[in-house]
């Protein structure tokens, strides 16, 4: 084992963990091809099964010897181990949160968003979600309740952010997901390519047109995209107009909406478990 001691949280060797901003970590590609954070030993798990390539890893220094710790290193090869006392690894903000264990991975390659579309018949499109939990709530889901891709918008959080990945116990590695369009008009190459592969789109956003989740039109449906916005203001409104449907999900007590990640767990429950 290549076991190096950290007594420093200076030291230029956790620079990848310590100093470097998501948006940094995600253009690191001189070398790598960019890199993101596994965060907890389920994730770091995850991530090795799912194929990603460790770079280093990161652990409190009396875990060497447990049986989670043990087992990953016994996975990722001959790549540095960095081992430090709890009172350093105290100075890291959120580490007592990661259960011991991190490690820094090469990203996988981009999928392609036509591809993810080829084969698929579920699927969630995330406009402009820019917070990392609801992104890694939304994975979980998406995976617990059998939709086959997400599809991210340019303005949407980075679903291998540190958190988004821990929030979703890493689930944001065994679903595809990709990004589709471009900057804030995503529609304009986004639904050519839905419509190209015969996909029906739902918008989930309360307008005078909007048909109940339970619509008989929306469960025959072969193939459905269900569209879900962003935190507090929604879907833009061009992406409304251009959906077959605006939908909505029934509700009581004078409540009108849901957080972004509960009500798409809603709607994967419908159309990802029920409607297969």
């Amino acid at each position: 084992m290549n076991i190096i001691e950290i007594t420093d949280i200076a030291s230029p060797e956790l620079d990848l963990y310590v100093r470097l901003t998501g948006r940094e970590l995600r253009r690191a590609t001189e070398v790598t091809g960019g890199v993101f954070i596994a965060e907890s030993p389920t994730v770091v798990s995850v991530a090795l099964a799912s194929g990603c390539e460790p770079i280093s890893l990161l652990t409190d220094k009396r875990l060497l010897s447990s049986a989670s710790v043990s087992d990953i290193i016994e996975k990722i090869g001959d790549i540095p181990i960095y081992v430090a006392e709890e009172s350093v690894l105290r100075s890291l903000t959120g580490f007592a949160l990661t259960r011991g264990v991190l490690a820094a991975m090469k990203r996988p390659e981009p999928k392609d968003a036509g591809e993810l579309l080829r084969n698929a018949k579920r699927v969630a499109i995330l406009e402009a979600v820019a917070d990392s939990t609801n992104i890694g709530s939304i994975f979980r889901s998406a995976a617990a309740l059998n939709m086959d891709a997400v599809l991210v918008t340019p303005d949407c959080c980075d679903p291998l952010s540190r958190r988004a990945a821990r929030v979703s116990m890493g689930t944001v590695l065994q679903v595809p997901f990709a990004t589709v369009g471009e900057g804030v008009d995503w529609q304009d190459k986004g639904f050519p390519i839905l419509k190209e592969y015969g996909f029906t789109t739902a918008a989930l956003a309360l307008t005078d047109n909007s048909v109940s989740i339970t619509d008989e039109r929306l469960s025959e449906a072969e193939k459905i995209a269900l569209i879900l916005g962003t935190e507090g203001t929604g879907l833009r409104q061009k992406t409304i107009d251009l959906c077959d449907f605006t939908v909505k999900i029934p509700m009581s007590h004078g409540v009108d909406s849901l957080n972004v990640a509960c009500a798409a767990t809603v709607a994967f429950y419908q159309f990802g478990i029920l409607k297969r």
